[in-house]
């Protein structure tokens, strides 16, 4: 533990090093030299308090947000200017080793470190700025992505047919629940048949989405409003004084979510009809690769449901789809997935699309279509641990059946 901790240190002394050897090129202000100097060791002692002081009984995850906001701010800018000041030292150092088998040459330009160094504090400034945007303003620019699905067996009455996705509210990472009501408007805007809601609805406990309840209950959809539960609704990541205790929260939330509008499908179905035709609606508890839970049971779900029957299922985590869903025998048309917000950063284009959470779950966004059956993985509507959007932004998806 100690050798780690010694480690951690070492790494970000190197940085500090070099940081303030590029702010001494550009300046020989005396007090601005001071004031990164006590600012950064003001930052550096918030970090270090809150990490020793963390314990799984605070529930709330304000703290957390904080730290991770301070260490996007204001030490990940300083890793990119560090290796683009690196990678001219590595180039000087190997024309020095050089010159010292030929004729010794000038190898250290003041002028160009210095352009250098502006460079690379220039680029560390913008990625800062961008993280504070996405703190500000980029988790409140909820977007509407319209999806036309086409299904061979969709009865006649449904061509046209309107459903909403939301997913990952995650409400106690929002203060101010009137700061969503344009995004419930956008929501209406679109005069839904139907609205899905695939889980992860607080970060912890049921009482953070209480405030709430008033906004999410002005959600019409003329089918109703259906949900399932996400890992995070569980409230398995903080200390409980008993499992009922637990068990308890979780029956809260539900029927806070109830009050709200939302019928719970765990493991459920549920008939849509329209002209005496039906789509059935499938909703199961959460299934994810560990350590996440594995409760959604798909059998459960499809029971009484005709095999020849149109199936949306609403399933948290996508890797359910990979895993189980597209290898079970009866045909599930079309999955409907969170979880992954993107990793709430990234690029996030037409033809551009690039994420670190890639590299974790390989379906992160957007429609994909395998062995014939579809699954769409949402965005998410709010923020975990970055309180904010750079790049991926909040998602209310529309879908078209047709």
């Amino acid at each position: 533990m100690q050798k780690n901790f010694l480690f951690i240190v070492a790494i970000f002394l190197f940085l500090e090093v070099y940081i303030f050897q590029a702010i001494r090129t550009l300046t020989d202000n005396f007090w601005i030299r001071l004031g990164y100097v006590i600012l950064s060791l003001a930052i550096y002692s918030v970090l270090a308090y809150e990490i020793t002081h963390f314990q799984r009984s605070d529930r709330s995850t304000v703290r957390a947000q904080i730290s991770i906001s301070l260490f996007l701010v204001f030490i990940l800018p300083k890793v990119f200017i560090v290796l683009f000041l690196l990678v001219d030292d590595i180039f000087r150092t190997g024309g020095y080793l050089v010159g010292l088998t030929t004729k010794p040459a000038e190898n250290f330009f003041p002028e160009r470190r210095k352009f250098l160094s502006l460079i690379g504090l220039g680029l560390g400034g913008v990625l800062s700025a961008l993280f504070i945007d996405g703190i500000t303003f980029g988790k409140y620019r909820h977007t509407v992505r319209r999806v036309k699905v086409k299904f061979a067996n969709l009865p006649k009455s449904f061509k046209g047919y309107k459903i909403i996705q939301i997913s990952d509210v995650h409400s106690g990472s929002f203060s101010d629940p009137g700061k969503l009501q344009h995004a419930i408007d956008l929501i209406n805007g679109q005069n839904p048949d139907l609205v899905l809601f695939t889980g992860d609805m607080v970060n912890n406990v049921a009482d953070e989405f209480k405030p709430f309840i008033p906004l999410f209950s002005k959600i019409k959809a003329k089918d109703g409003k259906f949900a399932v539960l996400g890992n995070h609704d569980y409230g398995d990541y903080v200390k409980w004084n008993s499992k009922d205790e637990q068990k308890k929260n979780l029956e809260t939330l539900i029927e806070y979510e109830r009050q709200a509008g939302f019928d719970m499908l765990r493991n459920e179905n549920r008939i849509i009809e329209k002209d005496g035709e039906k789509i059935y609606i499938l909703g199961v508890e959460n299934w994810g690769l560990k350590p996440f839970p594995q409760y959604g049971d798909i059998d459960k779900a499809l029971e009484n449901v005709p095999q020849d029957a149109t199936k949306i299922l609403m399933s948290h985590d996508p890797t359910h789809f990979d895993y189980v869903v597209k290898k079970h025998p009866k045909d599930i048309h079309l999955t409907l997935s969170g979880h992954t917000h993107g990793m709430q950063f990234g690029l996030d284009l037409k033809n551009i699309k690039w994420s670190p959470v890639q590299y974790r779950y390989p379906k992160w966004a957007d429609l994909y279509e395998s062995e014939g059956k579809m699954l769409y993985v949402n965005r998410g509507f709010g923020v975990l641990g970055y309180p904010g959007r750079v790049g991926v932004l909040p998602e209310i998806t529309l879908f078209e059946l047709g």
